[in-house]
C-alpha cells in the first residue's frame, strides 16, 4: 500500500476491512472462495452495513486479492453497491454568518472561517501550519489534501484578519509555535482533530438555532454553493474545491437556488401568452 501511494487512512481503513473479513471467516483470508465473499457481503447486508462500508470493504479486499495474493477469481466475487446520491445541506449566507459568530471561541470561528471561506474539507482545515498562510500572494496552501494532491487555496482579506486575531490569541497563549500547526489541538506539538472541529460546528449550530444538520463539510458544501450563486465558473469553483473530476463539482447546480430561480418555468410562459390573448373588455 506504501509502495502505491496510499495514505495512511486508507491503509488503515483496508487493514480494518480484512480484519473484520478475517473475523468473519475463521480463518485466513488467504483460503477463502467466491461463496465466502458471496456469504459476508450477505452477512453485511442483512446486518444493515451502509453502502459506503460495504463499498469500502469491496476497496480493501480487492486490494488484498488481486494485489497481495494474486488471485484475480476472488476479486471479479466482489459486488460494488450503487446507491443514489443525496444533494448536499447547504447554509444561506445568513445562516453562514449565524454559525460562524456562534463558534465557541476565537479559534474554532477562524478554524470554521477557513473551512466556508477557503472551502477545504476538515482534514484539510486540521492540518494547515502557520506557513501555510501566504498573506502577500494571498493564498492558502494546501499540501497533501484528498489524492495526495497539493493546491492553492483562496484567502480573502476578511479570512487573513480572522486569522490574524487567531494567531495574535494563540501567541498569547503560547499554543502557536513557529512553523506549527496553525491550529493546534490539546497538545501544542499535535493538530486539532476532525472530531473537535465537528463539535465545535454543532455546537455552535445549536447556539445559533439552526435546525439542519450541520458538520465542517456543509460549510464547504456552502462555499461552493455561494460561489455558483455569484456566477464564479464552475470549473473555477472545481480548482479552488480540489476535485479531479468536474461532474463532482456540478452536483452544486442542483442545489443552487438562484440557478433554479433563474430557469423560466413552462407555467410562466404559458399563462404569458393566455394574458396576450385576453379580449379586451
Amino acid at each position: 500500500m506504501l509502495m502505491r501511494g496510499l495514505g495512511s487512512h486508507t491503509q488503515q481503513d483496508y487493514v480494518r476491512h480484512v480484519r473484520r473479513f478475517a473475523a468473519f471467516l475463521g480463518r485466513s483470508p488467504d483460503t477463502a472462495t467466491p461463496e465466502d465473499i458471496r456469504h459476508f457481503q450477505l452477512h453485511q447486508h442483512e446486518n444493515g452495513v451502509g453502502p459506503a462500508t460495504i463499498n469500502g470493504a469491496v476497496s480493501a479486499l480487492r486490494f488484498l486479492f488481486l494485489v497481495t495474493l494474486k488471485r484475480r477469481d476472488l476479486a471479479r466475487a466482489l459486488v460494488i453497491i450503487r446507491h443514489p446520491r443525496k444533494l448536499p445541506e447547504v447554509l444561506s449566507v445568513e445562516e453562514a454568518a449565524r454559525l460562524l459568530e456562534a463558534a465557541p471561541g476565537i479559534k474554532y470561528k477562524a478554524a470554521l472561517g477557513v473551512a466556508y471561506g477557503a472551502g477545504l474539507r476538515v482534514s484539510e482545515v486540521a492540518h494547515l501550519k502557520v506557513d501555510d498562510v501566504d498573506s502577500t500572494r494571498m493564498l492558502l496552501r494546501v499540501e497533501q489534501g484528498k489524492g495526495r494532491r497539493d493546491r492553492n487555496a483562496m484567502l480573502s482579506p476578511q479570512l487573513l484578519e480572522l486569522l490574524r486575531l487567531w494567531w495574535r490569541e494563540g501567541k498569547r497563549r503560547g499554543v502557536m509555535l513557529p512553523h506549527g500547526w496553525l491550529f493546534p489541538g490539546r497538545s501544542c506539538t499535535d493538530p486539532i482533530s476532525a472530531r473537535q472541529l465537528h463539535r465545535a460546528v454543532q455546537e455552535a449550530a445549536e447556539v445559533a438555532g439552526i435546525r439542519k444538520r450541520v458538520s465542517p463539510h456543509t460549510l464547504r458544501h456552502s462555499f461552493a454553493t455561494h460561489l455558483l450563486e455569484q456566477d464564479v465558473d464552475i470549473r473555477v469553483i472545481q480548482v479552488l474545491l480540489g476535485h479531479s473530476k468536474l461532474d463532482t463539482t456540478a452536483l452544486y447546480t442542483k442545489v443552487s437556488t438562484r440557478t433554479i430561480h433563474a430557469v423560466a418555468g413552462p407555467l410562466d410562459r404559458l399563462m404569458a401568452l393566455m394574458g396576450d390573448k385576453t379580449p379586451p373588455e
